[in-house]
């Protein structure tokens, strides 16, 4: 029977295990590249390697593989349940001592509260023993030594091929303890939760794959029955903020049960959720959520305390680099014409909202919706030429805050709608925002950002801020530290090819080359429905007697 690799992926439920794998075995005397201790020192850190996504059992003290034999006077002292036998059933003479192990279980848990582990020197148990320091005991009772358990650490490790799982192109095995660190880190972090509430019904599948614990997705119930139960299991909930009831929060507080947010991140997928086109990208804050600048939340802790060594910050430039050059953009590529500015007078873009966003009541400083942040940009800019851009939820019908177009212009010196919105941010003089994403993006490339609002790229210097400034932040940022920390960081990003959690810039790859999901009958159908409701808002202008 060919043994599996000690370096191996999850059963991810969404996919294929070969299109998951980050190692194969290699056949039986082929070895591949020398492993170093500095591999080693990454795998006890990352407790990668074995079924590290299974149960965590506690209350062991010790630990033995299957067929391999304890002495009795091991067990001087030991109490039900503290013996785990791994692999199988435990003999009849240790049958009063173990513990029943449910499958699978997280060999690091097991082994670093151990006090011994009996297996073989090339068993995962023995491996994760010897890379925790933990004394391992042979079929004949005897020590191995530290050094032959590091000896056979190397040869199992060095024993399989490994691969990139998103391109299927040859890895090396640093990267692999990498992805497999970071997928250990998601899951840990998914084992608090204990239902979910708010999740639009068409975003469920790829919710499954995001709150994926690595034995289970969190189910789907109303925030009374999600409450409950998270009460029950001394767990979380995790409800889309927008799509729960506002008393959530208090019934949370007043049993003790903590909340967990999520919201579509910052890179989000080829199509607007308001069009159902299902997240590519979500921040599952533990603290509070980005947009709300009353509180706290784990952005807002990344950006104010964070180290950012200089590796983080170079990746973070790279990353910035690439999607500018590849035009990516949370609200997607436009494709209409650019619209005419002016030639010598200053321009400035105003990027419209939707009205009842959370983010403009929670970030947006008091500025009550499209208008009247549209006056406090000719207020702040009375000799500029300003243009607006709606918002293209509510231009496409889907949301509040549509401004006719002659209530716009008492304001405003233009109106536009298809224009590539990255090329006009770069084309005019400034970007003026309430909490716009637009903002950040427009930071990113550069150009300089008024902001009326409190968004989270707000107060930490890179902007022009109107609003009275959060006592929590202040920090001075550089914008690629404000990337690394919203891009990197903070949020979480599921590839829409391999339905594989990856890092941001499998996420901007995939965007770039165009390789998304193709657009469904249920996308068709949203976008229909945007266009009638459009053309009613229109209708009713028209009859009265206000033409857009």
């Amino acid at each position: 029977m060919t043994v599996p690799s000690f370096l191996r992926s999850p059963p991810f439920p969404s996919t294929a295990p070969a299109t998951a794998a980050v190692s194969a075995p290699l056949p039986v005397g082929r070895s591949g590249k020398a492993v170093s201790d500095a591999v080693l020192d990454s795998i006890a850190a990352s407790r990668v390697g074995g079924d590290f996504w299974g149960h965590a059992v506690e209350g062991v003290k010790l630990v033995a593989q299957a067929g391999v034999p304890i002495p009795p006077e091991w067990l001087d002292g030991l109490d039900t349940g503290q013996l785990a036998v791994i692999g199988g059933a435990p003999p009849a003479e240790l049958a009063s001592y173990a513990c029943k192990l449910p499958t699978p279980c997280d060999p690091w848990v097991l082994v670093e509260q151990a006090e011994a582990v009996h297996a073989h020197a090339e068993d995962d148990i023995a491996i994760v023993a010897g890379l925790l320091g933990v004394p391992v005991f042979d079929a004949d009772a005897r020590p191995i030594d530290r050094q032959h358990l590091k000896l056979a650490a190397r040869d199992r490790i060095s024993a399989a091929s490994y691969r990139n799982c998103f391109t299927g192109e040859e890895a090396d095995v640093e990267q692999v303890v990498r992805q497999l660190a970071e997928w250990r880190e998601i899951l840990r972090a998914n084992r608090r939760i204990c239902a979910a509430s708010g999740m639009a019904w068409w975003k469920r599948d790829v919710m499954r794959v995001f709150l994926w614990d690595g034995l289970q997705s969190p189910p789907f119930l109303t925030a009374e029955e999600g409450l409950r139960r998270a009460r029950g299991e001394k767990g979380a909930l995790a409800v889309w903020p927008s799509r729960v009831p506002a008393s959530t929060g208090d019934a949370a507080a007043e049993q003790g049960t903590s909340l967990i947010r999520i919201e579509d991140g910052f890179l989000r997928s080829r199509g607007l959720g308001a069009a159902l086109h299902p997240p590519g990208s979500v921040v599952v804050d533990q603290t509070g959520i980005y947009y709300d600048a009353h509180v706290g939340s784990d952005l807002e802790t990344i950006l104010a305390t964070h180290d950012f060594p200089e590796e983080l910050v170079a990746r973070a430039e790279r990353l910035r680099t690439r999607i500018c050059a590849a035009g990516i953009t949370k609200y997607g590529a436009d494709e209409g014409r650019n619209v005419a500015l002016p030639k010598g007078k200053r321009t400035v873009l105003a990027v419209g909202q939707v009205d009842d966003d959370l983010s403009v009541h929670l970030g947006g400083a008091g500025v009550a919706g499209n208008l009247d942040f549209l006056k406090r940009v000719r207020q702040a800019e009375p000799d500029a030429w300003i243009v607006y851009r709606p918002h293209p939820d509510v231009q496409a019908g889907h949301r509040a805050g549509h401004l006719s177009d002659a209530t716009a212009l008492e304001h405003a010196d233009s109106i536009d709608s298809g224009s590539p919105l990255l090329q006009l941010v770069q084309s005019v003089d400034e970007v003026h925002v309430l909490s716009s994403l637009t903002g950040f993006e427009a930071l990113m490339r550069g150009r300089p950002v008024t902001v009326h609002g409190m968004p989270f790229y707000a107060g930490w210097g890179l902007t022009r801020d109107l609003a009275a400034p959060n006592g929590r932040r202040g920090r001075r940022l550089g914008i690629d530290q404000l990337v690394a920390g919203a891009l990197i960081l903070y949020p979480r990003y599921v590839d829409p090819v391999t339905r594989l959690p990856c890092g941001p810039e499998i996420m901007v790859n995939r965007l770039a080359d165009g390789s998304t999901p193709s657009v469904s009958w249920l996308i068709r159908l949203r976008v229909l429905q945007g266009k009638l409701r459009r053309l009613m808002t229109l209708s009713a202008e028209f009859l009265h007697g206000r033409p857009a």
